[in-house]
């Protein structure tokens, strides 16, 4: 009699079935992970529709001063996120360290609509 074949059986009791040099294995994992990461980078940079300068212009006109100075930052906020233009503007004040005139501005860089004006009083 013969001894018959048997395929090798995995932790689980599973036959193992994948066949083929590891390394191949690896590349293929890889390339579907950098495939992933560049699309979801081009996606996201797509679905900014408001540019800084028109985010800071729509800013300044929520406020009721001239501002002399502007900070922006793009930040990714909520499930799913959404991007959002925050832009500080701020006139010094008098005394070091203190503001005549001074707010914060939430804008949605998808949209365009200004979502949140923190001005100091």
């Amino acid at each position: 009699m013969t001894p018959t074949a048997q395929a090798e059986v995995g932790r689980w009791g599973t036959p193992l079935t994948a066949r083929g040099p590891k390394w191949l294995r690896a590349g293929v994992v890889v390339s579907v992970l950098l495939l992933a990461l560049v699309a979801s980078q081009t996606c996201q940079k797509s679905s900014i529709r408001l540019d800084k300068d028109q985010a800071i212009a729509k800013a300044e006109k929520q406020v009721n001063f001239t501002p002399q100075r502007t900070q922006i930052k793009l930040l990714r906020q909520g499930v799913p996120s959404k991007p959002f233009w925050v832009v500080s503007l701020s006139r010094p004040g008098k005394q070091p360290g203190t503001f005549s005139g001074l707010a914060v501005v939430r804008i949605n860089a998808n949209t365009g609509k200004v979502e949140t004006v923190d001005q100091q009083r």
